[in-house]
């Protein structure tokens, strides 16, 4: 990545000041009063005027999967919309995918993400797949996609404890090059075997210093508790600030008095928790009469006890999600809803996950918006965080270490008293 000087003129930071953000060999060297800065010191193609438009870090995305991403169209139809077919669905057409069928989807997908201004993405990534097409499409595009850094997790769908191959799968994924050990306890048949499957990846995490993230409790059933089992096991092995808990939906469905338990052991331990939504909205409740529950783990308690959660996309036009657009704003906006977020007072909570909570999990340094952090920024169509989240508009500007990387606009216009005006979103 070539990295270029560039100055964001006039901008607004989440606190509401106006201001100069100048960036030096990719990383921000100053920030000043707005109207402050040299501009005689860029070239025209150099600089931006922001006009008022809210700046913020980039973003990173915690939790996707490129390589189901837009197959929805080669599967068969998910009729009952949980997860368990979805996982039905994706083994009846995983065979069928070809390597460059895998790199051509997951490369538009990391367009749409990149438009949005994401410059991470964590992926997990299929191995029980035969063949490894994905897995070398994924670290082929790793490599050349210079815009954003690509994490990419050993998933494996499969049972660890049934069939030995799947854990030797993991294995020789982190051989490749992939970075990260995934795991999905609760498909196991049993609950014994369940905890077998959360050592045994967590032994093999430690044994390769890798990290973890594992699909966990992904159910509305409140006797899945593997959650606590991941907590454990790091704990015991040093290792819980490289583990991610990603859905714990179950969480939402215990009793009150297991779940402040498991919440003051998560904070006590360092593992990191991502709620996704989108996905979670449609997969949970499908067993449910009324009421239906919604698929959201409980993101405020998590938080007042000092549990890094972040925020993903997830699925994105699959057998599991068929909607999806690589937007986080997207994802936020229907937490914002089914969390009871909706004030204004919690626009900061929100935007607090979505930037500094999603780059925590990547353990990203150099991170935000201060002299010094890298020159990777978005500047957005709105001037405050709230309407920003409210209108969720094509990003104005994204930069990756001081170079533009993507660009947008929308405009509508109006029809009143025989002549045309723009419409603006803002209040």
């Amino acid at each position: 990545m070539v990295v270029r000087d560039y100055l964001i003129r006039n901008a607004t930071d989440r606190s509401g000041k106006r201001i100069d953000v100048v960036i030096t060999d990719g990383e921000i060297s100053n920030i000043r009063s707005a109207g402050d800065a040299d501009t005689t010191r860029f070239k025209p193609d150099t600089q931006f005027d922001a006009e008022g438009s809210l700046v913020t870090p980039t973003f990173s995305e915690p939790h996707t999967h490129l390589d189901t991403a837009m197959t929805v169209e080669k599967a068969r139809v998910n009729d009952s919309g949980t997860v368990e077919e979805g996982w039905d669905v994706w083994a009846s057409v995983r065979e069928e995918l070809t390597k460059a069928g895998a790199k051509r989807r997951a490369k538009k997908n990391l367009e749409w993400f990149l438009s949005n201004g994401v410059t991470r993405v964590r992926t997990h990534a299929d191995v029980t797949a035969s063949g490894w097409a994905a897995i070398e499409a994924l670290l082929e595009l790793r490599e050349e996609f210079d815009p954003i850094d690509v994490d990419i997790i050993a998933f494996p769908i499969d049972s660890v404890v049934d069939d030995p191959d799947t854990l030797d799968e993991v294995e020789q994924a982190l051989e490749m090059g992939v970075d990260i050990v995934g795991g999905l306890p609760h498909k196991e048949r049993t609950r014994e075997r369940g905890v077998e499957h959360v050592r045994k990846l967590v032994a093999l995490a430690d044994e390769n210093d890798a990290r973890m993230d594992f699909h966990i409790d992904e159910t509305d059933d409140p006797q899945c508790r593997f959650t606590e089992v991941l907590v454990d096991e790091t704990r015991r092995r040093g290792i819980s600030s490289l583990a991610t808990a990603s859905h714990a939906t179950a969480l939402h469905s215990y009793p009150n008095t297991y779940a402040s338990k498991l919440i003051y052991e998560l904070s006590q331990s360092d593992v990191s928790v991502v709620t996704n939504p989108l996905a979670n909205a449609i997969v949970q409740g499908r067993y449910d009469d009324y009421p239906k529950r919604r698929g959201i783990t409980r993101v405020d308690e998590l938080r007042e006890a000092g549990v890094t959660v972040g925020i993903g996309q997830d699925s994105l036009l699959d057998s599991t999600y068929q909607y999806g657009d690589g937007d986080p704003l997207t994802a936020a906006h229907m937490l914002a809803h089914f969390a009871h977020m909706n004030l204004r007072r919690d626009v900061g909570d929100i935007w607090d996950m979505l930037t500094y909570g999603n780059a925590d999990i990547f353990g990203a340094e150099n991170y935000g918006l201060s002299e010094g952090d890298e020159g990777s920024l978005v500047v957005f169509d709105s001037s405050d965080p709230f309407t920003a989240l409210r209108t969720r508009r094509p990003r104005k500007l994204v930069l990756r270490d001081g170079k533009p990387v993507a660009k947008g606009s929308r405009s509508v216009s109006v029809r009143s008293d025989d002549s045309w005006d723009e419409l603006t979103l803002d209040l």
